[in-house]
């Protein structure tokens, strides 16, 4: 996942179609791209997102 590319996020996205068929390697590969363009995580940004996805069940509960 170290390929660079030139193209921006918005501009990858033109091709692949509302409804595509998203088990296809092509748009994985986009995907990809993107993802690997976008800085890395601050510390700070992933415990926010570990935080988010690890509730206790009675705060999902509240939630939902």
């Amino acid at each position: 996942m170290t390929e660079q590319t030139t193209s921006s996020a918005a501009e990858d996205t033109l091709d692949c179609p509302a409804g595509a068929d998203h088990g296809d390697a092509a748009y994985w590969a986009r995907v990809r791209r993107i993802v690997d363009q976008a800085p890395p995580l601050s510390d700070l940004q992933r415990a926010r997102i570990r935080a988010a996805f690890h509730q206790p069940a009675d705060r999902q509960e509240k939630a939902a």
